[in-house]
């Protein structure tokens, strides 16, 4: 399939939000940006968040929250200005969720720890129907060590935060199923996909030994791929923004994968649905810096608070 490219030049985009008046929001992990891409190429920055910000997501009160992962170190091509990263930033600034208004570009704190545990790399994250968020902390690493990372919930509403998942190995995606019954949770280094039955308010069911963190394995495929952020089909099919090999793996709950899309940059991080009937797919690839889209052979599953009633 074709690819458009949406907006380029961008210093390692992640996080999509595709808007109903036709523009993508994206974070700037390198440039510590929210910044809104136009059709027609033209880019502006909404917000400077500083440290790193990461995965956003439309909240309940219009309102974009950020997974903010306090800041990478990166290689910069002296050749082509591409932008890789290589660990904790010098001037790392600690692991926190983020909102953001919109009209005023305004930057709230809302967590910066659980239990008494300071947030490490917040990475990625997905609101429920009732305006529980769930996210991933892959945690940071640097150059002798790194850290466990874990999966956690909050209410921005009332100041819950709790610990659901502890330890994993640099827990990435995360995404619900349609009926919201099940989390998903992909794991970079590994490049496994896992599914946890949600049994309560930020509480999931783990299986036992030798599952590795409480999960059930959905995926984990051959080959040099790393699994980075996610979004689920409306039908239920989780579809991963895949590392070294760059593309994007589309996985069946109870089968694992049946459809890899390659694209041609290996740092291929996320992906996002808008459009028509939410038959676009919008993906960043972060190491050539663009927003690129494509038509995509289903429709995306609506997101709370930003696709009300699309697919109704």
């Amino acid at each position: 399939m074709t690819l458009r490219t949406i907006a380029e030049g961008l210093r390692f985009p992640e996080g999509p939000i595709a808007m109903a008046d036709g523009s993508v929001l994206v974070v700037e992990i390198a440039r510590r940006t929210l910044t809104r891409c136009w059709p027609d190429g033209r880019t502006e920055v909404v917000a400077e968040t500083g440290g790193g910000p990461n995965g956003a997501a439309m909240g309940p009160d219009d309102k974009v929250y950020i997974c903010n992962n306090g800041g990478f170190d990166f290689h910069v091509d002296p050749e082509t200005g591409h932008h890789r990263t290589i660990g904790q930033a010098h001037d790392y600034s600690g692991g926190r969720i983020e909102r953001v208004d919109l009209q005023t570009g305004a930057v709230e704190v809302l967590f910066s720890e659980c239990g008494g545990h300071p947030l490490k790399g917040p990475n990625d994250l997905v609101f429920d129907r009732t305006g529980g968020l769930w996210f991933t902390d892959l945690g940071k690493a640097r150059a002798r060590d790194m850290d466990r990372g874990g999966v956690y919930y909050c209410r921005p509403d009332t100041g819950l935060i709790k610990e659901a998942i502890y330890p994993m190995v640099m827990p990435n995606g995360i995404g619900l199923s349609p009926d919201e019954n099940t989390l998903y949770v992909a794991e970079t280094e590994g490049g496994r996909l896992w599914s946890y039955e949600i049994v309560g308010e930020g509480e999931v069911s783990k299986q036992p030994f030798p599952s590795p963190n409480g999960g059930r394995l959905v995926a984990c495929d051959a080959g040099f791929r790393r699994f980075d952020s996610l979004a689920v089909e409306r039908d239920g099919a989780i579809c991963v923004a895949t590392l070294g090999t760059g593309g994007v793996t589309v996985a069946s709950p109870a089968t694992g994968t049946f459809e890899f899309h390659p694209m041609p940059d290996s740092y291929c991080t996320n992906i996002a649905f808008g459009g028509p009937d939410l038959r676009t797919a919008f993906i960043t690839l972060s190491i050539t810096g663009r927003l690129v889209a494509m038509d995509w052979p289903r429709p995306g599953l609506p997101l709370n608070f930003l696709n009300e009633g699309a697919n109704a």
